[in-house]
């Protein structure tokens, strides 16, 4: 999916083989071992090719062979921490890099105050550009009606999908329904939503994924219904974007931290996935119905926002390379 992204912006896009070692059984280890050898190789290859200034790097099993090749070539290294909590292929990382661009405050215990900058969470204009008018407009969305967005990430969230299926008759009485079901559920949720009737569908649209029209959506909707990957700690924020969070269960806890980082302060619910099917009805027209929570919860998370982020880590990285 990566690849597909970057080349939709007109870059180039180089694989690196790789697997991970923790927590899967040992002939997985062993294979993704021997992918991480290729990997290395690759990388080297690459760095001795692009001759890069330095090497930005967001964690992940990828990581590992590029930053042993950048380090075998003495390119200085830019670490960016997107979750709350880093990984620990981030944390090993970390270790190495000249420096350590943050999010929040609170990844300050996870890595060096002496390295770490907090910066926030980077915002390419495909998100930035977009204002509540425009992204109403895009989507056909009536400028007075209250607007539900729905999304699990690019391949979806199964459990998210499947209990906006069950309550979606409910949830487009509330508010019109946006929903970006990902890739992974889009053959079974677009026959599902084939099969609803007219009134319903009228109120609700559905798609796999939004590509440019993704910040759009951020910018008309009056909630979200979502995961708790790291990029709802500058997404959410920008758009000052009230939120109902269901952290994904098998994920560590990476995205409870997420999430909880929101709750605390004001600008999100949590709703555990288990119960999902059940509560999101009640939660969500609870909130729509209570205007003046929602306008405490947008404030809330407005005030999280770091708008330069993307250009506090281009300078970091700028910087570190001309160094």
């Amino acid at each position: 999916m990566e690849g597909d992204l970057v080349r939709r912006e007109g870059y180039s896009f180089v694989a690196i083989p790789g697997g991970g070692l923790h927590g899967v059984a040992l002939l997985n280890a062993i294979r993704n071992g021997w992918l991480l050898v290729r990997g290395t190789w690759e990388a080297v290859k690459h760095v001795r090719r692009e001759r890069p200034a330095a090497v930005l790097t967001t964690g992940g099993y990828v990581s590992g062979p590029v930053i042993m090749a950048a380090r075998l070539h003495g390119v200085p290294i830019l670490v960016f921490v997107p979750d709350i909590e880093p990984a620990q292929s981030v944390k090993a990382v970390a270790r190495v890099a000249g420096r350590v661009a943050i999010t929040v405050e609170e990844s300050l215990r996870y890595v060096s105050r002496e390295k770490a900058v907090v910066t926030g969470y980077p915002l390419g204009e495909r998100i930035t550009r977009w204002t509540r008018a425009e992204g109403r407009a895009a989507l056909g969305v009536d400028e007075n009606a209250p607007m539900l967005f729905i999304f699990g990430g690019s391949r979806g969230a199964r459990s998210i999908n499947r209990a906006v299926m069950q309550n979606i008759r409910a949830l487009t009485e509330a508010a019109q329904v946006v929903h970006v079901s990902g890739t992974l559920d889009w053959p079974e949720v677009e026959s599902a939503q084939k099969a609803l009737p007219a009134v319903v569908r009228s109120r609700y649209q559905v798609v796999p994924y939004l590509h440019e029209k993704m910040g759009g959506a951020l910018a008309a909707a009056d909630l979200v219904v979502s995961r708790a990957g790291a990029s709802i700690l500058g997404e959410f924020p920008y758009f000052g974007l009230p939120a109902v969070l269901v952290p994904y269960p098998y994920a560590w806890r990476y995205q409870r931290v997420n999430a909880g980082w929101l709750e605390d302060r004001g600008a999100a619910v949590i709703v555990e996935d288990e119960v999902l099917p059940g509560d999101i009805v009640p939660v969500v027209t609870g909130l729509l119905a209570d205007k003046e929570r929602l306008g405490r919860m947008a404030d809330a998370s407005r005030k999280l926002a770091r708008p330069r982020a993307a250009v506090e880590i281009a300078q970091l990285f700028l910087e570190l390379g001309q160094g």
